[in-house]
């Protein structure tokens, strides 16, 4: 490129980008890779009607084993033999040893009373659960056999977006089916599964590809293939994967331990905005920044306060609130790590060593402070609030503290970890026992009015109940 400047011809350089001749052919990439692709069939068995006599009285014995709750259904009209059908779903997997070991998500083989690999060359057999971590939606199954195709696997934090890559699994039960794509984007983060830090990409996804492997050229597993995004419940684009470094750690644990540990550093932490970074001397809006501090946490114990902007866990930078959850839940209990905060615009690090996530059978969080409320229909878990933190918040009246989001309504409503629930459709709030009973008292699917406060300003949210689970 020729400029002109001050009566000078000066020549400038354009930048070089790297020429597309045509698309790649993956032909021989999947030739390599499917044998060791697998569909996986999951069966939970319903319950079965009491067996009848010849007077029809049935044997007493099935009655009172029966909990009550499935006894409403042996009288349903159209259903006079009673009892409820068993529940199918399916989903894909691949083999990493060669003596049976096949990684696939834990909401495929969730509740599953049986399940059945399906290789790619026909054969079939009956799979054990060796473990599933549904904080990463990973599960790790085990099959009697030998001398399997494996998958070799790469590194997710070589991929760059604009990379091409390539899934291979059973959309809708179309076995060994290959979509290709490239990657959109790199550690996006969900409220749902805020431990792992998924692959954006555009590769088709559908129902049944959830715990296919994605490929990047070289055949090389890089990522899960675990759920999209859509309006539809279809392919729209927006396809997420774990990354395989994720996936091996929580692999790991569950052949050692048959089950995933992590640490937990005891923070609850939200966005900084372009406002907050000029408030608290930040040059831009990096880092995450500390809403509250569990009493007695590991965070505590270093010494880290509210108003504290986490920039750097164990080395490693975190540019937004969303990167600090995986980076913390990688290391187990125990493990001790430099936290790296600007306060008041000085840079300071604190030691910290982590305390246990601990979770239930379920994998819902127990690691909440004392007095936390569980998942309820508002879709959230919310805690007390003691006189320091009630200090630290600006002393409001009555009120719970939002600890935790798990419905997606709430979140595209407004609301936000730390926020503090007040009034529940004008009912006060005064702490977890009234805001449990005002919750229990909501009408499912019905819009309910939220007042919160959050940085000192109140403020209405509004959005629908869900059923409980």
């Amino acid at each position: 490129m020729l400029s002109v400047f001050a009566g000078f011809v000066v020549l400038t350089a354009n930048p070089v980008f790297a020429k597309v001749t045509g698309l790649p052919d993956f032909t021989e990439l999947v030739e390599q890779t499917a044998p060791a692709v697998v569909n996986i069939q999951v069966t939970q068995f319903g319950e079965r009607a009491p067996s009848l006599g010849p007077d029809g009285a049935g044997n007493p014995h099935d009655q009172q084993d029966i909990p009550e709750f499935f006894k409403r259904f042996f009288d349903v009209p159209g259903n006079p033999q009673g009892g409820s059908p068993d529940r199918r779903g399916a989903g894909s997997g691949f083999i990493i040893e060669p003596d049976g070991y096949i990684i696939t998500n834990h909401h495929v083989i969730d509740g599953a009373d049986q399940i059945i690999v399906r290789m790619a060359d026909r054969r079939e057999f009956e799979a054990e659960l060796i473990g599933s971590d549904p904080l990463s939606d990973v599960a790790l199954l085990k099959v009697d056999a030998k001398n399997l195709p494996t998958l070799k696997t790469g590194s997710s934090e070589a991929l760059r977006p604009g990379e091409w890559v390539v899934a291979i699994g059973s959309p809708f039960n179309f076995d060994q089916s290959v979509t290709a794509g490239i990657v959109s984007a790199k550690g996006r983060s969900t409220n749902q599964q805020q431990y792992v830090p998924f692959i954006q990409t555009d590769v088709a996804i559908n129902r049944g590809n959830s715990g296919g492997p994605l490929l990047n050229m070289d055949g090389e597993v890089v990522g899960i293939n675990s759920w999209i995004l859509s309006s539809g419940g279809g392919y729209m684009g927006l396809s997420f994967s774990i990354p395989i470094e994720t996936a091996l750690a929580a692999v790991k644990q569950l052949r050692e331990n048959g089950k995933v540990s992590r640490g937990l550093l005891g923070v609850q932490v939200g966005v900084v905005t372009r406002e907050m970074a000029e408030a608290f001397g930040l040059e831009r809006p990096v880092g995450a920044l500390v809403n509250d501090v569990t009493p007695g946490s590991a965070a505590e114990r270093a010494g880290i306060q509210p108003g504290d902007v986490i920039l750097a866990f164990d080395g490693q930078e975190v540019e937004s609130s969303g990167d600090l959850p995986p980076l913390v839940g990688a290391n187990p209990p125990g493990t001790k790590a430099e936290v790296l905060v600007s306060r008041n615009g000085k840079q300071k690090t604190f030691t910290v060593t982590l305390d246990a996530l601990e979770e239930d059978e379920n994998g819902n969080l127990l690691g909440g402070s004392p007095g936390a409320s569980q998942s309820n229909a508002l879709g959230i878990v919310v805690e007390s609030i003691n006189e320091s933190r009630r200090r630290a918040l600006g002393d409001p009246e009555g009120g719970v503290i939002v600890a935790r989001i798990e419905s997606d309504a709430a979140f595209r409503a407004g609301l936000r970890v730390g926020d503090v629930v007040l009034t529940i459709n004008n009912q006060r709030v005064d702490g977890t026992e009234s805001f449990d009973q005002i919750v229990d008292s909501l009408p499912e699917g019905k819009a309910v009015a939220l007042r919160i406060m959050r940085d000192g300003t109140t403020r209405y949210i509004a959005y629908s109940t869900t059923a409980e689970e």
